[in-house]
């Protein structure tokens, strides 16, 4: 953790369009000016960040540039991070202490009202045991008496303001683990709105400081955490003419999934089975198209008539009428011809294979046991003899 100087504005304005997560909260350590962001590549997509206010409002030069997406792939593990397990248990270790101490609080009060009542009790018996000729003791004892009454209200008083407190609702330590083991899943997804992950990123982050440097040719970022912790983080930059290639696996991979998937399932997939970028970057839809285009890989597009020629696991296995752990054992078995390009899903089966006997006999089992309907091949040997 570094420290820094927090500016002194609180509005950095609504989440902007578009993908990139810092449009809006990233500002230039050099001049302090606030970075603008620009979508390059074919479609767009890509954000890259630059200081060019000044350029654009004097005619004076550049600060710093740098593409955005290993920028954003690094706050976002910084932010799952601060959001992950730990920072929950924490979190609820947190929520239990200050319930503890709200409870010691209220033990406190009582003890002290029920002292009060006593005060008060007291006071009202020396009243009513003096003698009321003497009325200059009386007039004393009196004004005891209210005082302690006073007292008693004043207690009572607190005492109903503490009880009547916000009082955060309870949730269950399971949901809140299932939460944080959940969330990177649900932020990779590509259905998860863009909107939503920066309303997430600007309740978390103030603002986020950018510079180059040029000698160690990296990207230093300090991130100003609401609550005014900064950290500090220093990624590579790519240099001019350097390129990281994409595995053999992956290229081989993608060429089979494009056949059922599009770039935002194939990034959901690919990051899934934790494969990562030649530059070590998580897969995003812009990053497969991008790899796509340069490979000469071609797009995913469905059938004009519907009857698409290549099917997934849950298709093929509704087309057979069979369960898909029915058709994704016999995949595996090798009783039915599949391609399984990646270790955690999926299965892709040509519509051609599902009308060959092999398939038949597979569906024809299936219907025979429906108890165990991925039962044993029927060329398979018994270990026992049998018994009639």
């Amino acid at each position: 953790m570094v420290s820094g100087n927090v500016p002194t504005g609180k509005h950095h304005g609504a989440p902007k369009h578009g993908d990139a997560l810092l449009a809006g909260l990233i500002r230039c350590r050099r001049c302090g000016r606030k970075l603008t962001l620009r979508y390059t590549g074919t479609r767009h997509r890509i954000p890259r960040y630059s200081c060019s206010r000044a350029w654009m409002d004097n005619g004076g030069p550049h600060c710093i540039a740098f593409g955005g997406l290993r920028v954003d792939d690094a706050i976002e593990e910084a932010l799952l991070g601060v959001v992950g397990p730990g920072a929950i248990a924490a979190a609820t270790a947190a929520a239990a202490q200050a319930t503890h101490q709200r409870d010691q609080v209220r033990e406190a009060l009582g003890r002290d009202l029920e002292a009060a009542r006593y005060a008060a009790d007291r006071a009202f018996r020396q009243y009513d045991a003096a003698d009321p000729a003497n009325r200059l003791v009386a007039g004393e004892l009196e004004t005891r008496w209210n005082r302690s009454l006073a007292r008693v209200a004043e207690v009572e008083s607190k005492i109903a303001v503490h009880e009547a407190a916000a009082v955060p609702s309870a949730v269950a330590l399971e949901a809140l683990g299932d939460l944080a083991s959940n969330l990177k899943t649900v932020w990779s997804a590509p259905t998860t709105d863009a909107r939503l992950k920066k309303r997430i990123v600007r309740t978390l982050i103030h603002e986020v400081i950018a510079d180059i440097d040029d000698a160690a040719s990296e990207i230093v970022i300090i991130v100003h955490w609401v609550g005014g912790v900064h950290s500090e983080m220093r990624l590579p930059k790519r240099r001019r003419g350097q390129r990281n290639s994409t595995s053999a696996d992956i290229l081989e991979a993608v060429r089979r999934l494009v056949l059922i998937a599009s770039d935002d399932l194939i990034a959901g997939l690919l990051n899934r089975n934790g494969l990562k970028t030649g530059n070590g970057n998580r897969w995003t839809r812009e990053r497969v198209t991008s790899m796509r285009s340069n490979y000469r890989i071609p797009v995913f597009k469905p059938a004009s008539d519907g009857i698409e020629p290549w099917l997934n696991l849950s298709q093929a296995a509704r087309l057979l009428k069979v369960t898909p752990k029915t058709l994704r054992l016999a995949a595996e078995a090798g009783e039915i011809e599949a391609i399984h390009p990646l270790s955690d899903e999926p299965w892709i089966f040509a519509r051609a294979a599902l009308t060959t006997e092999a398939a038949m006999s597979i569906t024809e089992r299936a219907h025979q046991n429906p108890k165990y309907p991925a039962g044993s091949h029927p060329a398979q040997q018994s270990l026992f003899s049998s018994m009639t």
